[in-house]
């Protein structure tokens, strides 16, 4: 099968398509064959550092969607030729950019029939990091008051919606020429950061979710109330943010996505009943994937992009 690999740590460039064994099918697994996989900003950090997937060669991506090819031993949930979509078990499952998958059966939820394959690809770790960081986490109410930093971006502009299906007062930070598609999505307010400090116009918010990194967690502190919530999925703070967060009386959490078959299952209701849609930036051909890096590495892409493998 063709997949994507590279043989050292580096730019987009180390990136090539290499010819490999399609992945064995185990007990309690399925064989996916890929029709498109989700581009993400984990897949450019491991194939910079390799992080938690060790030394090349390797090969990165958790977001697919396809169609069920073979199921091992004792699974019962999907049959040949069903559509599927969901998230290989991060971080240490990747595979994502290849013709074909293997993963646990649990991995995966039936693909809504309203989308297509590249759309479904898009959705699974943004949709299920914003799930968990504001349902699994948070354990957003309906009525409160919830932050979104970068909220046009990947988890962002699918945060914003999963907190307003659940009833929440939504503000985002955004880019001014992003603003206007931010208040699209259903946000309540939309703050543009070049223009104005959130820290400072901000107070009495429940939930941040901060997908920016930096000076942002600091600065987010400010405008929780008493016994709020920061979540943080980019690791980066610079200070001593638990001390901080004590001395504000909010919580602080750190949170990594996990594959989650019950929330890939209330992610795909959302889609269904029209609450939940992603935004495609750019779709490019598998052997393309050196180019859709280097376009996420921008950080200027609104939404996500994605690899179609096939047809």
């Amino acid at each position: 099968m063709r997949a994507i690999s590279q043989l050292v740590f580096g730019p987009p460039e180390v990136l090539h398509v290499v010819e490999l064994d399609r992945p064995a099918v185990g007990p309690s697994d399925v064989l996916v064959r890929v029709h498109a996989a989700g581009v993400n900003p984990t897949d450019w950090l491991h194939r910079r550092t390799g992080l938690y997937l060790g030394t090349p060669p390797f090969v990165v991506g958790w977001d697919v969607s396809g169609v069920v090819e073979a199921v091992g031993k004792g699974v019962t949930l999907h049959k040949p030729g069903d559509e599927v979509f969901g998230m290989l078990d991060y971080p240490r499952g990747a595979g994502g950019y290849a013709e074909y998958v293997a993963a646990g059966a649990r991995n995966f939820v039936r693909k809504p029939a309203g989308i297509d394959h590249i759309h479904a690809a898009a959705l699974p770790v943004v949709a299920l990091t914003a799930w968990q960081a504001l349902v699994d986490t948070a354990d957003l109410q309906p009525g409160q008051r919830v932050l979104v930093h970068a909220a046009a971006g990947g988890v962002g502009h699918v945060a914003v919606q999963v907190a307003k299906a659940l009833g929440a007062y939504v503000i985002g930070t955004a880019s001014g020429p992003k603003c206007d598609f931010v208040r699209g999505l259903g946000a309540d307010e939309v703050i543009d950061y070049t223009r104005a400090d959130f820290a400072e116009a901000l107070r009495d918010v429940d939930v941040v979710l901060d997908a920016v990194g930096g000076d942002y967690g600091p600065r987010s502190l400010r405008t929780l109330r008493p016994g709020g919530v920061l979540i943080a999925i980019v690791f980066s703070h610079t200070e001593n943010m638990e001390s901080a967060a004590k001395e504000h009386g909010v919580r602080l959490e750190y949170l990594t996505v996990e594959a989650d078959h019950a929330g890939m299952a209330a992610i795909a209701g959302l889609v269904d009943d029209g609450h939940l849609r992603v935004e495609i930036d750019g779709v490019l051909p598998l052997e393309h994937a050196a180019e859709a890096h280097r376009r996420g590495e921008t950080r200027r892409t609104t939404g996500k992009l994605v690899l179609t493998v096939a047809e």
